[in-house]
């Protein structure tokens, strides 16, 4: 009995390589557009006793107050009233779903601007509402 030469598996690699690429292009693309959620000029307040975020809804809107009181969302500034027109927008978009808000006010920041932005959140009808804060310095 004769043996056949073994044959190799032969094949166009170009597909594959494209879809590697688009692969990298889109994991670029995703991480970049979370950097530009959060405003790294915010200096959070420490709190140690805090408990960790478990897990995260994709939903979740970060709003950021500076320390003057400027409010920001995706570093947009908004008004008051612009905010709580845009949460309410969310919430009748979302079939009246509550959505996620996470306050990340600079450790400098008054409470009354905190204020205002919670009373915004009443507003549109919000009332899940977290504190974004750091559990130490430096994380």
């Amino acid at each position: 009995m004769r043996k056949h030469p073994d044959e190799y598996l032969t094949g166009n690699l170009t597909a594959m390589i494209d879809v590697v690429f688009q692969l990298i292009i889109f994991f670029v693309c995703t991480v970049s557009l979370q950097d530009t959620v959060i405003d790294a000029r915010i200096r959070l307040a420490m709190a140690p006793s805090g408990r960790p975020v478990e897990k995260k809804d994709p939903r979740e809107v970060y709003v950021d107050v500076a320390p003057n009181g400027d409010i920001r969302v995706l570093r947009t500034p908004l008004s008051r009233s612009e905010l709580a027109q845009m949460l309410k927008k969310m919430v009748l978009d979302n079939r009246g779903a509550p959505i996620p808000v996470i306050i990340r006010g600079d450790e400098g920041t008054r409470h009354k601007a905190i204020q205002q932005v919670m009373d915004a959140c009443a507003y549109a009808g919000i009332w899940k509402i977290k504190f974004a804060a750091l559990k130490e310095r430096g994380s």
